[in-house]
């Protein structure tokens, strides 16, 4: 196996982490696999032994790998093992995500928004019409559009009273700025956003079910235009 040394971060953990991820994503380490043992790794990877030990501590507690004291250290089956920290951090590496990741991802997101949104709508009506009402200052740019959804999102998180929907939007926050940018880069795509805040202002008033109907029908068109704009 070729060096793992390259450019480092500021801190040396995450050097560590970045090089070791970067190997089993790549599919130099695939699932069942052992790592190289604690010196061989330490000296490939370029960090000092206590070094290396805290990261393997850290990346088998989001599920990368299982230590087993006294036995090589195992790569796990981490799709199907792994939790949201660890999609978190897998987040940060979207070359190695797999073709229908994004639309896995957005069908998850028709299932969970609705309520969600149903419940903020329910609970906090004020706050939630407040930054819908921002939406007509925001002009054309892209980047504005795509922190102003975010924080939409993020709110209607927030004000649901479920304490785990925040945390969970947040492990999702890289994904979904980096898909607003390309879907806010037209015209078209903020122009339905638009419509979109708006028509949600308007539901609020009538009820959970009806803002549940507005984000279940606008995030169902999402994941249908994401899949048209993969290529044949």
């Amino acid at each position: 196996m070729d060096s793992l040394n390259g450019l480092k971060p500021a801190k040396p953990i995450q050097h560590a982490e970045h090089q070791i991820l970067t190997a089993i994503l790549r599919g130099d380490f695939p699932p069942g696999s052992p790592l190289p043992n604690e010196r061989s790794l330490a000296e490939k990877v370029g960090v000092t032994r206590p070094t290396l030990r805290e990261t393997l501590h850290r990346l088998a507690r989001e599920g990368w790998i299982t230590i087993h004291h006294g036995k090589p250290t195992l790569v796990n089956d981490f799709w199907n093992s792994g939790g949201l920290g660890l999609l978190s951090t897998l987040a940060k590496y979207g070359e190695f995500m797999p073709p229908d990741f994004i639309a896995h991802l957005l069908d998850f997101r028709v299932v969970l928004l609705p309520p969600v949104a149903g419940l903020a709508a329910k609970i906090n009506p004020a706050a939630l019409t407040a930054h819908l009402q921002k939406a007509a200052d925001l002009g054309g740019d892209t980047q504005i559009f795509a922190d102003y959804d975010w924080e939409l999102q993020n709110l209607m998180a927030r004000l649901s009273g479920n304490i785990i929907y925040p945390m969970i939007f947040n492990d999702f926050a890289m994904l979904f700025k980096t898909m607003a940018l390309i879907c806010f880069s037209t015209r078209e795509g903020r122009e339905s956003s638009l419509a979109y805040y708006n028509n949600l202002a308007a539901a609020i008033p009538l009820g959970t079910q009806e803002v549940e109907g507005v984000v279940r029908g606008v995030m169902e068109e999402s994941a249908r235009l994401w899949a048209a704009m993969k290529p044949a």
